[in-house]
């Protein structure tokens, strides 16, 4: 299987598997548009870009998952809850559950350590503060990618991991292409997603 491929592959898997719940598509269009924003922002105003990136894009998306997305058996790709989790080639709830505790917990560091162990200035102003946390989320989210990456290099393949990692990076622009009707939708009182309209018989749907 081809890069390319491979990376529609991840897309489609991550789609008809975790994306049911138009709440949860909903939230992914929002949490991309934020996510877009701290990609601009990165480039003005760094703290302000992971501030938006985690309080915002973050949040919105996992909310989605966690609360909205059914975790009953997957009639429409005839899995069970269970299954899915087990297959996930990212990061799945229960790896999630760690990430976010790990997020949320890490300024709790700065109380323990101003300077985190001599590797921050440690801060004299509230707004250096937010810096310092804001450098520590920055590296949260760089790592966990990293991590998990380099863990899908050894248990998939070196290119499973690559994509995996482009995926994640690029999954704002593709979540907003796909997801810009679900708002509407929504609205409509279509609550999920049969996946009928976006299924592709180029890509193989046995594949997990």
């Amino acid at each position: 299987m081809s890069f390319y491929r491979e990376l529609q592959q991840q897309r489609w898997d991550d789609h008809r598997y975790y994306h049911q719940s138009r709440i949860n598509q909903t939230l992914h269009f929002f949490s991309a548009s934020c996510f877009l924003a701290s990609y601009v922002l990165v480039f003005i105003n760094p703290t302000l870009a992971v501030m938006v990136g985690w309080l915002m894009a973050m949040l919105l998306r996992q909310t989605g998952h966690f609360f909205f997305e059914p975790k009953d058996f997957d009639a429409v790709n005839r899995a069970s809850h269970a299954y899915k989790e087990s297959i996930k080639v990212g990061y799945n709830l229960k790896r999630k559950v760690v990430l976010l505790s790990i997020w949320i917990t890490a300024p709790m560091l700065l109380m323990v350590s101003p300077s985190l162990f001599g590797l921050l200035e440690p801060a004299t102003t509230k707004m250096e503060l937010l810096d310092n946390i804001a450098l520590m989320w920055l590296g949260i989210g760089i790592g966990a990618v990293i991590v998990r990456m380099v863990h899908l290099f050894f248990i998939m393949g070196i290119k499973h991991g690559l994509v995996w990692a482009l995926k994640i990076v690029s999954d704002p622009f593709h979540d907003l292409k796909i997801y810009h009707k679900a708002p509407l939708l929504l609205l409509k009182g279509d609550l999920y997603d049969d996946m009928s309209e976006w299924y592709d018989d180029s890509v193989d749907a046995s594949h997990a």
